[in-house]
């Protein structure tokens, strides 16, 4: 098994605990599925979200999923002029037997338009 890295990103409607953890929960579950993981298979998870997202802590719709073994850090991003507001970001390190150009990256909604060049 190789280590690997998998990115994602959703961007939120609005900030609140429950659509942070039902969009950040359909995004942790898209990146398992779309790359034939199961939870076992995570090392380590970074969440980053916006300035602008306060009401809980992106990591806790992990946590509300069953992944309870993984270590889960989150940070904030930067805080750049015309950046998209409301974006939770993922960093998930894996064991997968997937080559680097075979993971595929999840970008949800309008969070596509930021990584055109990996978003699957």
């Amino acid at each position: 098994m190789a280590v690997r890295a998998v990115r994602g990103a959703v961007q939120l409607d609005r900030d609140e605990p429950e659509h942070m953890h039902e969009q950040v929960s359909a995004l942790l579950t898209a990146i398992l599925e779309r790359n034939a993981l199961d939870p076992d298979d995570l090392i380590s998870v970074w969440f980053t979200a916006t300035p602008d997202l306060h009401s809980d802590f992106p990591a806790a719709a992990a946590r509300n999923l069953g992944i309870t073994d993984v270590p889960l850090i989150c940070a904030q991003e930067l805080d750049i002029q015309g950046a998209m507001p409301r974006v939770v970001r993922i960093l998930a390190h894996i064991e997968t037997p997937l080559s680097k150009s075979d993971v595929a990256h999840v970008y949800l909604g309008a969070a596509g338009s930021l990584r055109k060049d990996i978003a699957q």
